[in-house]
């Protein structure tokens, strides 16, 4: 085993161990985060011209960004998930349009929404963590609608 592939099964270790241990609300900022930087893994590669790699990285963000729209709870969230939806297709649309005609300036502008989220997420309360879902569904509540 090479020293690269040590090091990519012991991160694997630690993610599984925060994922494992993490509340849901701190699973979606860890979401975000995945998002945020297979963003940047993108814009990387598309400077370098590595159009594979980039389309891999484009499609796990895309993917990342979906997995955040489905568990929406657009029943319980009302006006505030319904327009979280809506923004995560804009975005993910946007991701698709970069990929597509190699441009950054989309990539930044899904990467600076998803920042502003993010940090709208991060102003939540620490006692609303595990009170109502503000229009996200759990874990358990998620497998449980599926």
């Amino acid at each position: 085993m090479n020293g690269y592939t040590a090091l990519r099964q012991y991160r694997q270790v630690g993610v599984q161990s925060s994922v494992f241990d993490a509340s849901p609300h701190r699973l979606v900022t860890m979401l975000m985060d995945g998002a945020l930087d297979r963003i940047t893994m993108a814009k990387g590669h598309m400077m370098r011209r590595e159009a594979a790699e980039k389309g891999q990285c484009i499609g796990a963000a895309i993917s990342i960004i979906d997995g955040l729209r489905v568990s929406l709870d657009l029943e319980s969230g009302g006006e505030m998930a319904a327009n979280l939806k809506s923004l995560y297709d804009y975005m993910s649309h946007r991701l698709l349009e970069a990929n597509l005609k190699d441009c950054e300036k989309r990539l930044n502008e899904v990467s600076s929404l998803l920042r502003e989220i993010k940090e709208a997420w991060a102003a939540i309360p620490v006692e609303l963590h595990a009170g109502p879902r503000l229009g996200v569904a759990g874990p358990a509540r998620h497998a449980a609608n599926a």
